[in-house]
């Protein structure tokens, strides 16, 4: 089959293709990942990191990657998904998770892997390539998150964002009572802490909400009436903001910057959106003057999610140069 007619001609994603292997795999602390693998069991290694934190995998993950030529392996991270126990915050840190992805590596007796990640995938896969160089033969990034105060307060105050989407804004803040919302982030921590299931799952729809109006350039009326019926948005949102609240457990605001040095070797293109809104352009722009030997591609008519179809076609353009095509 060629890789015209295997691709689809609009968005060049991949068919999907059914796990010919799942899981899960037992870590510390009582967690237990959820995995599975996609493509060819003696194909070229790459894992695939999600989004959130507190996000998720999907089947539509596994079509980054021709099946042809990838074993893709996906996984849920601590408290997300399959893996369980769900929505738990104990022992739930970035360097957890970076343990976790050397464990699976271990376990599926993989030597070396290209790794794949997005918006805090992309902090995550950071994270793990600076502390196991020599582990990742190639890296590709998308949507630069790297866990700064600067980046997670654009995301959470009236006059960054809040001021492109005042609606949304509105929108989003209407559960917190007003005494609170001098900090939404301990505001919203106060709501899920409510004895009223109802409170919390209102609030968590809303954080759900505006989450999805910034990550495209236009939000279809489709994604966010998904959003406000997310029965999961409650334990994304709370394990998104456990990790906002710690600074993403990161040794210093800038640590995934000022260690670049360790992965200065590795092969890596970075796709950016040039209008991205939940990881504004400043931070792919300020990796790149760190790493000059990545690759960033700006792409001109693109926000923040990886399925508008320019950052798709970019990924899968990407993935394809490192297979060995």
């Amino acid at each position: 089959m060629s890789e015209r007619t295997l691709r689809d001609p609009l968005s060049w994603l991949y068919p999907n293709v059914e796990p010919f292997d799942s899981g899960h795999l037992a870590v510390t602390s009582g967690h237990r990942l959820y995995y599975e693998q996609a493509g060819r069991p003696d194909g070229k290694p790459v894992v695939f990191l999600h989004g959130g934190p507190g996000g998720g995998i999907s089947p539509q993950h596994r079509r980054f990657f021709d099946p042809t030529r990838y074993r893709a392996v996906l996984f849920e991270q601590r408290g997300t998904g399959k893996s369980t126990p769900h929505a738990c915050l104990v022992d739930n840190t970035t360097w957890d998770l970076v343990a976790d992805i050397e464990r699976l590596r271990e376990h599926l007796g993989i030597d070396t892997w290209q790794v794949f990640g997005g918006s805090w995938g992309s902090t995550l896969a950071l994270a793990y390539a600076q502390t196991h160089p020599e582990r990742v033969s190639e890296l590709v990034l998308r949507g630069i998150f790297l866990g700064r105060p600067v980046e997670i307060d654009w995301l959470y105050n009236a006059h960054t964002v809040g001021a492109i989407f005042p609606d949304g804004w509105a929108r989003f803040i209407a559960p917190v009572p007003e005494a609170d919302r001098g900090d939404i982030l301990k505001g919203y921590v106060k709501l899920l802490a409510s004895d009223d299931a109802a409170v919390r799952l209102r609030a968590a729809r809303a954080w759900s909400v505006w989450e999805t109006l910034l990550s495209h350039i236009v939000a279809s009326a489709e994604d966010l009436a998904d959003a406000e019926k997310d029965d999961d948005a409650i334990a994304v949102t709370a394990i998104e903001i456990h990790y906002f609240l710690h600074g993403c457990f990161l040794r210093t605001p800038n640590q995934l910057l000022e260690d670049v040095h360790r992965i200065r070797h590795i092969p890596s293109i970075i796709v950016q959106g040039r209008y991205d809104l939940v990881c504004p352009m400043t931070s792919a722009w300020d990796l790149a003057q760190a790493w000059p030997e990545a690759e960033l591609m700006v792409i001109g008519d693109a926000g923040h999610s990886a399925f508008e179809v320019p950052i798709t076609r970019a990924l899968v353009a990407a993935t394809d140069r490192f297979s060995g095509r």
